[in-house]
């Protein structure tokens, strides 16, 4: 096949943008599409529905031709680079991609092009994967709830263009949902790939600290919190990007030794279900989806049982805010005029971060050690804990979230355990909501069987957005 304007598939096929990533590599394999028609298909998706959603910190769409232009002759010659060369996906505007603006969300770093790619980027490219651009993101990753920057703008969520993707990987998440590539490669420094996906209808995975390397990376703000992580509509997409860019390197000590875990191996699981974490809200529409969630997996056999939160939560709060603080205070340290440059809810961040001493920061350190040995205490007798992903249904686009909205998440990163967001039964109305796994370390692979059993029988891949209403006065 030749390049040429976007079609659909055959027959009654949906168009080639609504294909899952498992789907594309499976047609580039039989001949019946190439990488060139996909993008092309994708591309027009973008055109139609980037002027109401702002799912793009840069695109690139010269470069994503070449690419998809080199993997369709390498498959064409019979010699992709993978099996999922040729798919397309955005990346993160935190995470450098060779040649591309990475701004980071803010006007401080608006000229930054890296002239080197991220270690999980050069993994990408190595089997062949089509970078569309740069997904946006809220400034530094440290929002509180939204995607709006003075630098570009606010992301809206496909479902309710009123509303929030819900954290810094918002853009991607967005983009997926709506059909601009059926994957995106974000990260997670506190919930910030999971909030997306559960606002959005779609899976996420925060891996395992360690699971997927990295190195030629921005500077690092979050310590060991922040991991690179995948999002996708179906659970093999999430899977086949995670294993695209996972693995360890000698340079990032964080991944050597990250134990490979087995499969879930289809037995019954022990889930403890926790509703609250101490005494934060959660909405009514989230927890009635949980307790249909909870009901769907016990359905498939497993045991599910209420329970108290197993860590000392109260501990968690009292440090959680000191690492991205703090980190942001160092990053800004020798920067003048930055306050002129930030959106307004960074300077306090801070100066918060400044108040803080050396001995706080050892502290919050200290109890992020503590309380992944109580998970892992807990994780003996138990193998997953089942929550919300997020307290609180989406607000409006350009606003911060309530406080209770946040709670749910941070403990996987501060412990570096593996979470995934999962869609649930849906809000009256139609909303999506999502529900959260936590499993111990290094089960990111009987997390994601989990899922795949889960999807088949409660599948969403049927569940888009309407955008057709929300889309006039897009580009055309």
């Amino acid at each position: 096949m030749t390049a040429g304007a976007p079609r659909s598939a055959p027959g009654s096929e949906p168009p080639l943008w609504q294909w899952p990533a498992a789907r594309l590599a499976a047609g580039y394999a039989e001949g019946s599409t190439t990488p060139d028609e996909v993008l092309a298909s994708v591309l027009a998706r973008a055109d139609e529905v980037d002027g109401v959603l702002n799912v793009f910190a840069h695109r690139a769409d010269d470069p994503a031709r070449a690419a998809a232009a080199a993997s369709t002759e390498r498959w064409r010659r019979g010699a992709p680079l993978g099996p999922y060369d040729g798919v397309p996906l955005t990346v993160k505007d935190n995470i450098p991609v060779a040649g591309m603006p990475c701004a980071w969300g803010s006007r401080l770093f608006a000229d930054h092009v890296p002239e080197r790619d991220e270690l999980c980027v050069a993994r990408l490219r190595a089997a062949g994967w089509v970078i569309l651009g740069k997904s946006n993101v809220s400034e530094f990753t440290l929002g509180l709830g939204n995607v709006s920057t003075p630098l570009h703008g606010t992301t809206r969520n496909p479902w309710d263009p009123a509303l929030t993707t819900g954290a810094s990987t918002g853009g991607g998440a967005a983009a997926v949902a709506a059909g601009v590539g059926p994957v995106a490669l974000g990260t997670d420094g506190g919930g910030s790939i999971r909030w997306p996906a559960a606002y959005c209808g779609l899976v996420a995975l925060k891996p395992t600290l360690g699971r997927v390397a990295r190195f030629d990376g921005l500077p690092t703000v979050l310590h060991d919190l922040e991991v690179v992580a995948p999002v996708g509509r179906t659970v093999d997409d999430v899977a086949a990007l995670l294993a695209a860019v996972a693995g360890p390197d000698p340079r990032d000590r964080r991944s050597l030794g990250v134990p490979e875990g087995r499969g879930h191996g289809g037995g019954p699981l022990r889930i403890r279900l926790v509703e609250r974490f101490g005494d934060h809200p959660v909405d009514a529409a989230v927890g009635a989806s949980l307790l249909g969630a909870a009901d769907r997996l016990a359905s498939l056999g497993h045991r599910v049982a209420a329970g108290p939160v197993p860590f000392d939560f109260a501990r968690f709060e009292r440090h959680w805010r000191t690492i991205g603080t703090t980190g942001l205070a160092w990053l800004l340290r020798d920067r003048e005029g930055w306050q002129d440059a930030v959106g307004d809810i960074y300077p306090p961040m801070v100066e918060h971060g400044r108040s803080l001493t050396a001995v706080d920061y050892v502290a919050a350190l200290d109890a992020f050690r503590d309380l992944f040995a109580q998970l892992a205490d807990f994780f003996t007798g138990t193998d997953l804990l089942l929550t919300p992903v997020a307290g609180a249904m989406p607000w409006a686009a350009d606003r911060i979230a309530p406080p209770h909205q946040r709670v749910f998440t941070g403990i996987a990163n501060a412990t570096g355990v593996p979470a995934l967001s999962l869609p649930g039964p849906p809000a009256p109305g139609g909303l999506p909501v999502g529900f959260q796994l936590i499993g111990r370390y290094g089960t990111d692979r009987a997390l994601l069987d989990l899922a795949s059993d889960y999807e088949a029988a409660y599948g969403w891949a049927d569940r888009r957005p309407d955008l057709a209403a929300q889309t006039k006065g897009a580009r055309a």
